[in-house]
């Protein structure tokens, strides 16, 4: 397993190219996005890659970051024709109170 920390400079068109990149050349059946963690398992469902996300999830910009880091992965992973698939919980899990 690999793990990568991402603050809050994080660039989305990179980050994207490495998520998309992994998922590509991998197989990787499902990505899960639960709040600052995204976790993407292989066909035995073993975690391959941790996402971790160290930031402001109430900084507003933050969040538009990684919304648009989330439907762009989302696209690549409805792009692949096979069976990847997603949890997206992005927001849900870092407002639970």
């Amino acid at each position: 397993m690999r793990e990568f920390f991402l603050s809050g400079d994080f660039s989305v068109e990179e980050t994207t190219l490495k998520i998309n990149t992994i998922m590509s050349k991998w197989s990787i059946q499902f990505l899960d996005i639960n709040g600052p963690n995204w976790v993407i398992f292989d066909y035995d469902m073993n975690i391959k890659y941790v996402f971790l996300f160290q930031v402001d999830f109430n900084d507003l910009e933050t969040r538009i970051k990684l919304e648009d880091l989330k439907l762009n992965v989302i696209h690549h992973i409805e792009s692949l024709k096979d069976e990847t698939t997603y949890r997206d919980n992005l927001i849900n899990s870092v407002f639970m109170v």
